[in-house]
């Protein structure tokens, strides 16, 4: 390796040109990669929810479908309305107030209970169906001509809706997100580091090794918006002390060495293993994120895991190289670092750990159980700003008809009118139930179908099932929705075993199950992973508990948080920053430990150990600390997409909370537990206690 790392130094220009040359492909797969907006889509796909959407496609056309509030128009203007809706691409069918009252169906067989349902006061309801899925670049660019269309009389809620407006915010607000988190990373970096040139070198070569890791994504063929919304900003923050390693190692070098380039040569060599070894802490909680059911996590631990390796390269290839390029510039702007004076942490730990560990022990009850117990919410439309179209819609719709959510009946042709109208008596009594629509229900007793229209009778009734829709009042992930799902799913399956109710409501009950256990089983998969490989580089039984519980402490102090402040989270927030807070704040534990073994194996007793490792850790993993948090909580702040401003809070509290225990907490353990240490670790047996 040696001699590869002389020939790069060497040929730095060529390896920079080759470097800048790999931008072109990935500003093209960057471009080229889709992306999904609707978090549904994650779902596993044996679910029922799922099945029945892919039926509904497939045997009815009707992929998405959203819910139209239309206010103060006459019946003419709503009939001209429905009419031009129908003409838009991509619009399977439209089912309104007027279609119904103009012809569709014969009036008088219609109940008044029922016209009741379609208008209430100067305010109208249609529902449009469209052939693709919620998520579709085709059903988005509908909703933007159905608005359009129908003008501003007209509210178009539900889930595509929302999707719609997502789409817009979050690709209005990306290149914001990167902005601020490398404004706010340039200010800690010129602050704590000794050049005002270097912090710029260092966020172009990261920003390179971004573009890479966001182009390779295109061989993915799709992400996700919060996958492409964070991924930058958090591979900037992950990946950020890889560059500062180099640089401190690379002035160690020159101190002994004349010759640059030699001397860049041996940082190169001396940093890969460090380095290596702390990016395999975070890639493992990245990969853990990978096991969950709900594969958004999939999704993004797959972006972030080559992300990391990315930084790796960047850092290790094209890092060294722009440095020496730039060295006479470098020093020419070097200055003092502004942080002060760290050496003093080590004292105050040393002459307090008793008091700490105390501390230590207070902390733990109070922040797992917040930890434990965080509130989270499901609703898509809760992460949205409350000013976007689609969230006043629905708004709209649920305070003018008292409707929160429409769920989907998929019911078997087969079974009988009265059957279904015995169904539909039932399901009507269901708590929070305002109907039930369907062709038989709408039919009275001794009404054949074949006095319906056959374009109506299409809309509704295929081959293997005939389609219903059941509108509730409550919203969507409530405790009271999903009693209302498995009251009308045991109806259902009385009168067919193979009915499938599905929607937003019943996908989102599914989600929650789901999330649950990820939660669980990705907590457990990145604690053993990360546990495994201190236990490898450690060579130690009792470090690896220690250094996992002690960031583990971190993480729950970080949740605990919310649930103490009253403050519910989005549900894929407590499950990602328990894996990304311990991958890639745990560098911070093994450092630590790093020195404070080191002291101890070249003599010096237990407490000159820890505090010279305090002294000597402390600089490098405040800056490291302060650039993770500087690039995310600009973000958090910015953003109004509460499901990315949250993620990004968390993490950057997370990283903060993190450098504390790390400083405070885990050296004053180290002292308590230094005769266990001592007897349990491998390549310390020598050491005297």
């Amino acid at each position: 390796m040696k001699g590869f790392v002389r020939r790069l130094v060497k040929h730095r220009i060529l390896v920079i040109i080759v470097c800048l040359i790999l931008l072109v492909p990935s500003v093209l797969g960057m471009v080229q990669t889709k992306t999904k907006y609707d978090l549904l889509y994650y779902l596993p796909q044996d679910l029922e929810t799922v099945k029945g959407q892919e039926i509904l496609l497939e045997d009815f056309g009707k992929g998405a479908f959203s819910l139209l509030v239309t206010e103060g128009m006459t019946l003419e203007e709503q009939t001209d309305m429905e009419n031009a809706l129908k003409d838009i691409p991509h619009v399977d069918s439209v089912i309104g107030f007027a279609s119904i009252t103009r012809g569709m169906f014969p009036l008088e067989i219609i109940p008044d209970s029922y016209r009741e349902m379609f208008q209430r006061g100067d305010c109208m309801l249609s529902a449009v169906f469209f052939d693709e899925g919620s998520s579709s670049e085709e059903t988005m660019e509908a909703i933007h001509e159905v608005r359009r269309t129908a003008g501003e009389k007209c509210f178009v809620s539900g889930l595509s809706a929302v999707v719609t407006d997502t789409k817009q915010l979050v690709e209005d607000q990306e290149a914001i997100y990167v902005g601020i988190a490398v404004a706010l990373c340039a200010i800690v970096l010129m602050i704590t580091m000794d050049s005002f040139l270097l912090p710029i070198i260092f966020l172009l070569c990261i920003g390179v090794s971004i573009l890479w890791n966001l182009g390779s994504n295109y061989f993915l063929g799709e992400i996700s918006y919060i996958t492409k919304a964070v991924a930058a900003v958090l591979q900037l923050g992950v990946t950020l002390d890889y560059s500062i390693f180099l640089w401190h190692s690379y002035k160690e070098q020159k101190e002994h060495i004349q010759d640059k380039d030699e001397a860049m040569a041996n940082a190169i060599h001396l940093t890969f293993t460090s380095i290596l070894g702390s990016s395999l802490t975070t890639v493992a909680g990245f990969v853990s994120i990978c096991f969950m059911s709900f594969t958004l996590g999939r999704d993004l631990g797959i972006v972030m895991s080559k992300g990391v390796v990315m930084g790796v390269l960047g850092t290790v290839v094209l890092l060294p190289c722009v440095i020496r390029l730039m060295d006479r510039p470098i020093e020419k702007t070097s200055h003092r670092p502004l942080l002060p004076n760290v050496g003093g942490i080590g004292r105050f730990v040393t002459r307090h750990y008793k008091a700490l560990c105390i501390v230590l022990a207070l902390m733990i009850f109070p922040s797992f159980y917040g930890y434990q117990n965080v509130d989270v919410y499901y609703d898509m439309s809760r992460v949205m700003p409350p000013e976007l179209k689609s969230v006043i819609a629905n708004k709209k719709l649920e305070e003018t008809f008292d409707m929160a959510t429409t769920h989907l009946l998929l019911v078997d042709s087969d079974v009988s009118q009265k059957d279904v109208r015995d169904m539909t008596d039932e399901m009507q009594k269901v708590d929070g139930v305002r109907s039930v629509i369907g062709i038989d229900s709408l039919l009275g007793a001794g009404i054949p179908e074949s006095i319906v229209p056959p374009e109506a009778l299409r809309m509704v009734k295929g081959e293997r099932y005939q389609l219903m829709l059941v509108n509730s009042a409550y919203i969507i992930s409530s405790d009271e929705v999903n009693a209302q799902i498995d009251s009308l799913n045991e109806i259902l399956k009385k009168y067919d075993d193979g009915g499938m109710l599905i929607g937003e409501a019943p996908c989102t009950k599914d989600l929650i199950a789901c999330t649950d256990h990820d939660f669980t089983v990705v907590s457990l998969i990145s604690i053993i992973a990360i546990f495994v490989i201190i236990l490898l580089v450690q060579k130690s039984i009792s470090l690896p508990v220690l250094l996992v519980a002690i960031i583990e402490l971190a993480i729950a102090a970080n949740l605990c948080i919310p649930y103490f402040t009253g403050t519910q989270l989005p549900f894929v927030g407590p499950i990602l920053i328990s894996t990304i807070q311990l991958g890639a704040t745990v560098d911070y534990a093994i450092l630590m430990t790093t020195r404070y073994k080191q002291n101890r194996l070249s003599g010096m007793d237990r407490t000159d150990a820890v505090q010279h490792a305090v002294s000597s850790a402390a600089q490098s993993v405040l800056v490291s600390g302060l650039g993770f948090f500087a690039a995310t909580y600009g973000v958090g702040l910015y953003s109004n997409v509460d499901i990315i401003s949250s993620m990004c809070r968390l993490i950057a509290r997370g990283a903060l909370l993190s450098v504390a225990v790390v400083l405070l907490l885990l050296p004053a353990m180290l002292l308590l537990l230094d005769g266990l240490i001592v007897r349990t670790t491998f390549d310390m047996k020598a050491v005297r206690s």
